[in-house]
Formats: C-alpha cells, structure tokens, sequence
C-alpha cells in the first residue's frame, strides 16, 4: 500500500490542523494505521493508532485530549484532527499502515510509510 499526507502547516499555539493520509489500493480496510512524528535529532515517536475497522483507538499521552485519529474506509483514508496545538507539538507528521489489527505504538510495527507533513506550531 502507498501512503500520501498531506494537511501539515503553520499554526499559532492554541490552534488546530486536520491531517488526512490518503492510501492506495483497494485493501485499506486490512490494515491498522498509526500516525507518528519526528523532529531533527530524535527518534520517531508515536502519536496515535487505530484498528482496521476503527474500533479501536490508542493514542500517547502527550497528546491524550487534543488529538483524535479516525477513519474513512470507503475513502481509503485515515484523519489525525490536532486541537489546541502546542510549540511542543512541532514535528514532520508521517502515517503508517501495519497488517497488525490491533492499535500498534512501535515504529518497528508498521511495514508502510508516507513521506511526512510538517507541522509547525508558533508561540
């Protein structure tokens, strides 16, 4: 499956920005999707993860409250919706898709990648 993300920007702190990752292919419904971000110098980490039929969700704690991951899969596509956005919060935002069904939260998980949004938050 390819994956493309797209809906990255500059926000003030407080703000919102919806994330869309759009899939290829006609298996979307098979896969788990997570979401993950990455700044210069460190690891990427995990945001949030949903099951395949969107059931489940699972997300971190830095983001617990403020970020809500969902699904479209008659549209092949999985949504991170950013509220009350934070400085901290700043990062390249990439998708994921792992044949795993369960929410997974190890980067080591997920076989596919997309190329990443950047998402700057300003104080």
């Amino acid at each position: 499956v390819q994956l493309q993300a797209f809906g990255g920007g500059l926000v003030q702190a407080g703000g919102y920005l919806r994330l869309s990752c759009a899939a290829s292919g006609r298996t979307f419904s098979r896969y788990g999707m997570g979401w993950f971000r990455q700044v210069p110098g460190k690891e990427r980490e995990f945001v949030a993860a949903i099951s395949r039929s969107g059931g489940s969700t699972y997300y971190a704690d830095s983001v617990k409250g403020r970020f809500t991951i969902s699904r479209g899969n008659a549209k092949n596509t999985v949504y991170l919706q950013m509220n009350s956005l934070k400085p901290e919060d700043t990062a390249v935002y990439y998708c994921a898709a792992t044949t795993l069904g369960v929410p997974r939260t190890s980067r080591y998980e997920y076989d596919y990648w997309g190329q990443g949004t950047q998402v700057t938050v300003s104080s």
